[in-house]
């Protein structure tokens, strides 16, 4: 259907401040299978260290990919550990998470780890962590290079607070084990840097674009190739994405731009600064469309964003025709009265 390998980063849907509703959520994660969309499980978007702890996220994992009914990724961290962990905390942390994905069957994501950016002393520490990860994978994953715009703990990644000496650390950790790697998701929001990124990599490595600000560009690419997508923006836009993909693999690159084009504010906007706090407009979008019968996140953190903020992502959502209309404005008027 697609020429491109898309997956939506998927929220969960909270019936209190603590609690998963098992059901909504797994039937969103249907929703997304049903438009070709493949599902990015317990992620930034899951709201993972914002509220997702690791034994939930573990079952969440593990319901996810039993009932998968499209391709299914999953994020690997080390969110489970306390205190101040050592360098090899920190690796047996990785490959505790990482055994549960593998026995679940959902393909790894190996995400940014807190822990390791508190605890490395330069990219030799992130070689050995991630070789040995590597090491230990039974098939391909997906690097994830998350920016301090999502979480301003990871300052540094890679070993170098300079970008280019970062990028130049983590592109020989990928060459080193190029048949380990399926791919990597760069969520930097800056569009420059991915494509000179996607240019260097290994052959057969893809580049799946986490820019939530520069989507459509970066996966129509140029003449040099393109990015696959994982992104946060796939869920609440997932059968307008559809439909644009669509055009684009049947070679119709300004139909694909002409659908995706109204998406494009609405992400933006969704993805303002403080960037972290994008989870709450998801959800929101989520409400307004009819997913979920609540507005609610876990840890409360539907109170992150304004009357303002939210007024504006309806209507961006309704201009891109994510939700409809009238739908959405008795929901809206509902919830105004309600506060």
């Amino acid at each position: 259907m697609f020429n491109r390998t898309v997956f939506a980063a998927a929220h969960v849907v909270a019936t209190d401040e603590r609690t998963v509703d098992w059901d909504a959520t797994l039937k969103f994660r249907h929703h997304l299978w049903s438009h070709g969309l493949g599902v990015a499980e317990a992620m930034d978007t899951a709201q993972r260290g914002m509220g997702l702890d690791w034994p939930t996220a573990a079952e969440l994992i593990r319901r996810s990919a039993a009932e998968k009914a499209g391709r299914i990724c999953a994020g690997v961290a080390t969110d489970h550990l306390t205190g101040e962990p050592s360098l090899d905390d920190v690796l047996k942390a990785y490959l505790d998470q990482l055994d549960v994905v593998q026995e679940a069957g959902a393909q790894p994501v190996l995400m940014c780890s807190r822990q390791l950016a508190a605890c490395a002393k330069g990219p030799e520490d992130y070689e050995k962590v991630y070789g040995t990860l590597l090491d230990n994978v039974s098939e391909p994953v997906i690097l994830h290079w998350l920016g301090t715009a999502f979480d301003p703990k990871l300052a540094g990644y890679w070993g170098a607070k300079e970008v280019d000496r970062a990028t130049d650390a983590f592109l020989e950790i990928i060459a080193a084990r190029p048949d380990k790697v399926d791919g990597v998701k760069v969520s930097l929001l800056d569009a420059n840097h991915e494509i000179g990124l996607r240019r260097r990599l290994p052959p057969g490595v893809r580049c799946y674009t986490g820019d939530d600000f520069n989507y459509p560009e970066l996966i129509a690419g140029d003449e040099h190739g393109h990015s696959d997508a994982l992104l946060g923006i796939f869920d609440p836009i997932a059968p307008v994405a559809a439909k644009a993909l669509a055009k684009l693999a049947e070679g119709d690159t300004d139909e694909f731009h002409r659908i995706m084009a109204p998406t494009v504010p609405l992400s933006r906007h969704l993805f303002s600064t403080p960037t972290y706090y994008y989870k709450t407009g998801v959800v929101f979008l989520a409400w307004l469309a009819g997913h979920q019968e609540r507005f609610l996140l876990l840890g409360g953190l539907e109170s992150a964003r304004g009357v303002e903020h939210l007024a504006e992502a309806k209507r961006l959502a309704e201009i891109a025709g994510v939700i409809d209309p009238d739908f959405a404005e008795r929901r809206w008027q509902q919830w105004l009265a309600s506060r």
